[in-house]
């Protein structure tokens, strides 16, 4: 069950071994690792949580900054007794994730980044400015049905409504202007990292779909082409959301990464 820490978020925390911190998405939750976190457990214990403006979490509202996710994160590893572990972020949390690794090296034994966007164009980002404008004004209703056709393949979302609809329902749960707020800081984080990322040693896997335009096989290379000891891992067939419409494609290179790199 989840619990709340006392800095308001809530998390949950399964499993035993080695600890591994999974950060999700925007408008998710902790919930979206649900594909993942029965054979994780298995092996790992692992830490999800919902990051702020989301779920169960504190909504401080205003701008959202790196520093403030980052801090999120350091309360609650600290709160926990957590030294070491490895680090998990899916696309808003794939740029969260690497932030956390070069502010506290020390305690990030390896590092997954999937799904996440890595120095946008200009008319990349503009893009998506255009769609926090939406969202701003009309709230994620706006946003939800065109990033469903993004995220998943046509083939999935004709034979699995329910899980469209599930995350469907996630998103528009979200408090808009936490949403928006959080969406801003989506377009806009990835610039920041663009040339830090070069500071992360630790071994790092990059993964993303060969559909996921967004953040597209192209973007993993050039991220992994910057780190020292980065791999990457493209999934054919795949958009977005392939950890909820193909989760075994994506254990399938993420298991045998956190095994090889910090024990089970």
């Amino acid at each position: 069950m989840p619990s709340q820490d006392k800095h308001g978020t809530r998390y949950e925390w399964v499993g035993r071994g080695t600890d591994v911190v999974l950060i999700h998405g925007l408008g998710l939750s902790h919930a979206m690792w649900q594909w993942q976190m029965p054979r994780l457990a298995e092996r790992f214990r692992v830490l999800s949580y919902d990051l702020l403006g989301h779920g169960g979490s504190a909504r401080p509202g205003g701008v959202y900054s790196m520093a403030g996710f980052v801090e999120q994160l350091q309360h609650l590893v600290d709160g926990l007794g957590i030294e070491h572990f490895a680090l998990v972020g899916f696309s808003l949390g794939g740029m969260i994730a690497p932030a956390y690794a070069l502010a506290h090296a020390d305690s990030v034994s390896a590092l997954a980044v999937l799904h996440s966007a890595y120095d946008r164009s200009y008319s990349e980002r503009e893009a998506i400015l255009s769609r926090v404008r939406l969202a701003k004004t009309i709230g994620p209703q706006a946003t939800v049905g065109p990033a469903l056709q993004r995220w998943f393949t046509d083939d999935f979302a004709r034979r699995r409504p329910d899980v469209l609809q599930q995350v469907r329902e996630w998103i528009l749960s979200n408090d808009p202007k936490e949403f928006a707020g959080c969406y801003r800081f989506l377009a806009e984080a990835d610039a920041d990292l663009v040339d830090r990322i070069a500071g992360i040693s630790c071994p790092t896997l990059v993964m993303t779909g060969d559909q996921d335009f967004g953040n597209s096989p192209h973007m993993a290379r050039r991220m992994v082409s910057r780190m020292p000891n980065a791999i990457c891992r493209i999934l054919p067939g795949l958009r977005h959301m392939a950890l909820a419409e193909a989760p075994d494609a994506v254990l399938a290179d993420l298991l045998p990464f956190l095994e090889k790199t910090v024990g089970r």
